[in-house]
């Protein structure tokens, strides 16, 4: 009856089901696992409201690459930071998400596939099979710092781009020097996620693509502020004009950005670097609380480059699913397990580092006393 498209398994997980048992007990839980800024408790900047009361919104006037206002925005944006974009090289969507199956439609047939980082977003494989596309992945390998693993990245002759999330989440971890270099020499476009590129923990080593490269970036990360559902693609390299005039196509059909928020872009992204600073300045402080705990304990934190996401390295008396339930069971300590994002050995932890200090630093407690 239903397409094979949504052949997938929606039961609750056994950590979300317990999760949802202890709150609806209302048994305090300290949720380590947090990726909404919104409910961080952050101090948004004045003005956001006001940005979207713009009375030009009540006009519609539709234009399937983003209002040009907007684009020179996020081009704006762009130069801040040594960056060089032309407004006509951007196309404006509702959402990253958006934004990836719109390139996925852009490059794919029925069949084709992409390749993507593992570990990394769960999401991907959902994005690429209603696209009628697939997922290969290949591997992300840990000796002190997160690398490709060049000999897991396949090509045939149905592959169509290749992923990059850098930084990627929630490794945390920027492409190394050269290997940009290395992904261009397989000849296919990159997709290049950005969203936490703001968030670095050290410089990022630098990176000049050449090939057709296509970024992607929002308001949901980089504001803090995914209600308002805005994103984009940058394009770069050769061939971006043939590819924008067809994704300006694919955006002509849907018109899904809503106007208020393309007017008040200009605003949101001049706002954006307070609360980007709050957040850098937690992330920051929780990720040195959990190094300096850890330190003598037997759980590892591995190396982090940036992102707002740490991971921790727990002894194999337990299987991953096995510490995330006991952490819940038993100390009312809500964190993901590793294979959440495809991590290939245990076991890991994912914590989240936008949690309020007080939590963060008490549910790190109870996590090192139970290790």
């Amino acid at each position: 009856m239903f397409s094979s498209r949504l052949d997938w398994e929606a039961a609750p997980n056994p950590l979300s089901l317990l999760a949802e048992q202890k709150r609806a007990a209302g048994r305090p839980v300290l949720d380590l696992t947090e990726s909404n800024p919104t409910r961080a408790g952050f101090a948004y900047p004045r003005g956001i409201i006001e940005a979207l009361a713009d009375h030009r919104a009540l006009r519609y006037d539709p234009s399937p690459r983003g209002l040009a206002s907007a684009r020179q925005a996020v081009a704006d944006y762009y130069a801040a930071r040594g960056r060089k974009f032309h407004p006509e090289d951007i196309l404006l969507t509702a959402s990253t998400s958006e934004a990836y199956s719109f390139l996925f439609k852009l490059l794919a047939d029925p069949g084709d596939e992409f390749l993507a980082p593992r570990p990394s977003y769960p999401l991907f494989e959902h994005l690429a099979a209603l696209e009628s596309a697939r997922i290969r992945q290949y591997a992300l390998r840990y000796d002190g710092s997160w690398r490709i693993d060049f000999s897991t990245l396949e090509v045939t002759a149905r592959t169509r781009a290749i992923v990059v999330v850098n930084p990627n989440n929630p490794t945390g971890s920027f492409l190394k020097a050269g290997e940009w270099e290395r992904l261009e020499s397989y000849g296919l476009p990159i997709l290049c996620d950005e969203v936490f590129a703001d968030y670095p923990f050290a410089p990022p080593p630098p990176a000049s693509p050449r090939g057709l490269t296509f970024f992607l970036n929002g308001l949901s990360k980089i504001a803090g502020l995914p209600q308002m559902k805005l994103g984009w693609i940058a394009a770069s390299g050769a061939g971006r004009q043939a590819a924008l005039q067809r994704l300006e196509f694919v955006a002509d059909t849907y018109l899904s950005v809503a106007s208020p928020v393309q007017l008040a872009l200009p605003a949101l992204l001049a706002s954006a670097s307070r609360l980007a600073g709050q957040i850098r300045e937690r992330t920051r402080a929780n990720l040195d609380f959990l190094r300096a705990a850890s330190r003598d304990s037997a759980a590892a934190v591995l190396d982090v480059e940036g992102g707002w996401y740490a991971i921790a390295r727990l002894p194999r008396t337990r299987g991953e699913e096995e510490w995330a339930l006991h952490l819940l069971a038993e100390r009312d300590v809500l964190a993901q397990p590793g294979f959440f994002f495809d991590f290939e050995e245990e076991a890991y932890l994912v914590l989240s580092l936008l949690p309020p200090p007080e939590i963060f630093q008490e549910g790190v407690r109870r996590i090192l006393a139970s290790v």
